[in-house]
């Protein structure tokens, strides 16, 4: 085995915490273990604010995010929200109202804090909502005016040269380029790629294979996406990603993971320590 022998600082982030409950033990679980460095939390479910509780005795080891909901079953109860095919057609379409786009993502931030105690270390997006045309103009407004200098670092969802596929293009296409403009007029701190893209099929096995491909090719200050979780309980909504959820967390906690960090000489680190404040 041959070991990079210099560090390769990445981000492994672990979405939709509070889902449900199988997806927040997981990552309660992968965060003691050392295995992420960041999780970004879905606070229109009901379960957020208990499970922020157990998540603050890892408040120093990893960031703790805003995952920016529009598409999700909390969203629709919400409100505001649409199923994401019709979500993509409207950022396509002249976008999202932006007024009433403000409106429900003032409502996230106030939940998360009032949960959290303090602001989003990261703010990204349930499918990627966070760089949709609409959405992305007052989400980076309000950033700036509610954080200023502390303001949290953006997720933009594109992914490296060497790791795009169809399906990282279409995400891509929905303005990330145009995200990461407007965030540097105002002076915010976003991540400059991620990874971990794929369509959630093929068993763990072929998540290794995928997962060994990401670290070894992604760029130092990558953004590493996963979907670690649980079965769902009974009473929860259907979870369409359940069973690749299960495999990534299997292959996360097991010594393959580690081996493969090791090859490819990578340091998982907290984000804002790789994308500070452009002010």
């Amino acid at each position: 085995m041959v070991v990079s022998a210099l560090p390769k600082p990445l981000v492994l982030c672990a979405d939709d915490y509070a889902q449900h409950a199988g997806v927040t033990q997981a990552v309660l679980a992968l965060a003691a273990q050392g295995r992420l460095s960041a999780t970004s939390a879905m606070v229109l479910s009901p379960r957020w604010r208990a499970d922020a509780a157990p998540l603050r005795e890892l408040r120093e080891r990893i960031d703790v995010g805003l995952h920016l909901d529009f598409t999700s079953d909390f969203a629709i109860a919400a409100g505001h929200g649409v199923p994401l095919g019709a979500a993509m057609r409207r950022a396509l379409l002249g976008g999202f109202d932006p007024d009433a786009a403000r409106t429900a993502i003032e409502r996230q931030l106030d939940g998360f804090e009032a949960a959290w105690g303090a602001p989003p270390d990261h703010v990204d997006g349930h499918q990627h909502v966070q760089q949709f045309a609409g959405i992305r103009q007052p989400l980076v407004q309000l950033l700036a005016r509610r954080y200023g200098t502390r303001a949290p670092w953006l997720r933009v969802s594109r992914a490296p040269v060497g790791q795009r596929t169809l399906k990282s293009r279409v995400i891509a296409g929905l303005g990330a380029t145009a995200l990461e403009t407007i965030a540097a007029s105002a002076h915010l701190p976003c991540a400059p790629a991620l990874s971990g893209i794929y369509d959630f099929t093929g068993g763990e096995a072929a998540y290794a294979q995928h997962m060994a491909h990401w670290l070894a090719a992604s760029p130092a200050g990558t953004v590493l996406m996963c979907h670690p979780g649980g079965a769902p309980a009974a009473g929860d909504a259907p979870d369409p990603i359940a069973t690749a959820r299960q495999w990534e967390w299997a292959h996360l906690a097991g010594p393959a993971f580690a081996a493969e960090c090791a090859t490819a000489g990578v340091e998982r680190v907290r984000g804002r320590a790789l994308y500070p404040a452009r002010f």
